[in-house]
């Protein structure tokens, strides 16, 4: 049976191999993050099944782990890979293999989808090929396996080269790689810990609750302040539904809850434009266009995060209390 275990000890291998080719090249603190990171990875298991039999130091090396992480991040800086080919050999494998490589990218999410809705009816000898607690993620893992050894195929190429190429590409994206997890985490922690309660007691102190729009504005400006904070407009909607949006526009004032929540959203995603917190959207292309700021991406989405804003709030305002 495929647990999401086994995607871990994948992603690890593939971060300690990363630590060791830095290593081998002395990149130290590269090497020093990766196989920290790697160790991690790997060891989620053995920390959690010693946590629960109550010895603490295993989780308590693996907190001084994270803090060694975020000590080592400043410190890495871009540098320089070994190139197997030049600029021209891969422009000319680019024209001669054409719409072929987008086939690895496509099957990611066709893999992805097909394990999602049928890989809980595959069974053999009677037992389930994939386990049921995070089926979805499991078949992406796989799904990226299936991909590296079809983008093998297309371009008549060693598996090996698709994980230097992956190597490479994870020494360019850098400790921004870390974002989408720490940030997720981050949301959970933020509604666990009652943020949104909060967040409705403060806009009872400051916010003229009697007012539709004071409220509306709030919920909006909030949905964007939230997203910029944790990069993730999935994660700001559930604290800002809980402090205002709820209580306030939907319970008083009478708010249309599809609607709200669907402007509410696209609310949030313009704070995604503007935020380095948002790393697969706007640190990973700077990384990977080799741009001469991190931030170009984000300065050339800034005037169209704010006009869609504007637009945005006024179509809320003339819909949701409809």
């Amino acid at each position: 049976m495929l647990h999401i275990e086994y995607a871990y000890w994948l992603i690890a291998a593939f971060l300690l191999y990363t630590g060791l080719r830095n290593l081998r090249e002395r990149h130290g603190w590269h090497a020093a993050f990766w196989l920290v990171l790697g160790t991690l990875f790997g060891g989620g298991d053995y920390v959690l099944s010693q946590q629960a039999s109550g010895n603490p130091l295993p989780a308590q090396l693996a907190g001084i782990g994270v803090i060694v992480l975020a000590l080592l991040a400043p410190r890495l800086h871009r540098h320089a890979h070994v190139e197997s080919s030049s600029a021209a050999q891969r422009l000319q494998s680019a024209v001669r293999l054409g719409h072929k490589l987008f086939v690895p990218a496509l099957l990611i999410p066709l893999v992805t989808l097909l394990v999602a809705l049928f890989g809980a009816h595959l069974i053999v000898a009677g037992h389930g090929v994939f386990a049921a607690p995070q089926m979805t993620l499991t078949g992406l893992a796989l799904a990226c396996l299936v991909a590296l050894f079809a983008a093998a195929q297309v371009a008549h190429a060693p598996m090996l080269d698709g994980v230097a190429e992956g190597r490479r590409l994870l020494d360019a994206i850098g400790w921004a790689a870390l974002l989408p997890l720490l940030l997720a985490a981050l949301g959970e922690v933020f509604t666990q810990s009652g943020v949104g309660a909060a967040i409705a007691a403060l806009a009872g102190t400051f916010l003229p609750t009697g007012s539709a729009f004071a409220c509306l504005l709030a919920f909006a400006l909030g949905m964007v302040l939230f997203t910029v904070i944790m990069g993730n407009a999935f994660a700001a909607f559930p604290v800002m539904m809980a402090g205002i949006g709820l209580p306030l526009l939907i319970h008083q004032h009478g708010a249309h809850p599809a609607i709200l929540g669907s402007m509410g959203m696209l609310c949030g995603y313009c704070g995604t434009l503007l935020t380095p917190m948002a790393a697969d959207f706007n640190l990973v292309p700077a990384a990977l266009l080799e741009l001469r700021s991190p931030y170009g991406v984000i300065r050339a989405q800034v005037w169209s995060a704010l006009a869609i804003l504007a637009i945005t709030f006024v179509l809320m305002w003339l819909l949701v209390f409809r």
